[in-house]
């Protein structure tokens, strides 16, 4: 047998995943299929408070019920509590009594669901119409602190372990990085154009890129695009010498074509985990950052929507 052939062989040997188990948690540690779930995840989460926002709005034009008639009153009462449970989900974090009351991840789960459901209500209760300079504060805060909580859910998951509620660590993330290094290195030993790349990669990702002010920036929006730059690269070279492979004679025999495409397939998807490792590690300094600063500008609208509501609440039952 050639070589190159019996690199690749030993190569695949040393490298497959020898259970679903340790794939899974491979994946867990930044591998682009978790990646692409985080995204699907978000995307679906944006068209549902779209579609929520704008069947609240379609509703409102119906004219079937007004802020002040009895349906109208109990949509805004059903939304106050819905705000007000979503409290419970920070109180959870806060209380060591309540730290074995059910998994982080399902609270968490529910503080979403409240942080949708409590907001369309109120916009239903409102029928976009705003009655007093009070209200208008109330409502104008509640939708800021919605869309906040979008933001919020999206720097959460790239900085835990999904909803798990266990936060990541960079040290964490560079092992991760560091086994996907080891891994592309015994699977890609016979493509050195390819590791060089994506050594060059993780250089350029951890350690070269602008000054400190602007790194931030160029790892949380152009890193992605280098990512896919490198990827298809050495994409396109591992095609190159997996076919030379397929074609040369190893001992009168060939690779035949599912093998050659089995191989393709595995060096490909060993590029994609690498490149993304790397790209978790560069980017958690990144959203730590954003994820402190959005605490700063959420909790003080918070507030002023809970005082806000307060004084909507005893002024309508008041007056």
């Amino acid at each position: 047998m050639s070589a190159t052939s019996s690199t690749f062989n030993a190569a695949d040997t040393a490298s497959a995943p020898p259970s679903a188990g340790q794939a899974g948690k491979a994946e867990a540690k930044g591998g682009l299929g978790a990646a692409r779930a985080r995204l699907r995840t978000d995307l679906l989460i944006y068209f549902g408070v779209a579609a929520l926002t704008l069947s609240a709005w379609w509703v409102s034009r119906q004219g079937w019920f007004t802020p002040w008639s009895r349906t109208g009153y109990w949509l805004g009462v059903a939304g106050g509590v819905s705000m007000l449970l979503l409290f419970t989900y920070p109180l959870r974090k806060r209380w060591r009594v309540t730290y074995n009351w059910g998994a982080s991840k399902y609270w968490f789960m529910a503080h979403m669901v409240l942080g949708i459901m409590g907001p369309w209500l109120i916009l239903l209760h409102s029928t976009f119409h705003i009655g007093s300079t009070n209200a208008a504060v109330a409502l104008f805060s509640m939708v800021i602190v919605a869309l906040s909580g979008v933001v919020g859910r999206f720097l959460y998951v790239r900085l835990h372990a999904d909803l798990r509620g266990e936060k990541a660590t960079l040290a964490g993330l560079r092992s991760a990085m560091s086994n996907q290094h080891q891994a592309a290195d015994s699977r890609l030993q016979a493509m050195p154009s390819v590791l060089e790349a994506l050594h060059a990669f993780e250089r350029d990702a951890l350690e070269n890129g602008p000054a400190r002010g602007a790194r931030h920036l160029w790892r949380l929006f152009v890193l992605p695009i280098q990512r896919q730059r490198v990827a298809q690269q050495c994409k396109a070279e591992v095609k190159q010498r997996i076919k030379q492979g397929a074609n040369e004679p190893a001992h009168g025999q060939n690779w035949s074509k599912t093998q050659a495409v089995a191989r393709y397939r595995a060096c490909c998807a060993q590029v994609d985990d690498y490149a993304m490792a790397v790209q978790r590690a560069a980017q958690f300094q990144t959203f730590e950052r954003l994820f402190s600063m959005w605490h700063v500008a959420h909790v003080p609208f918070v507030w002023i929507m809970v005082l806000c509501a307060l004084f909507h609440v005893v002024a309508v039952h008041a007056y």
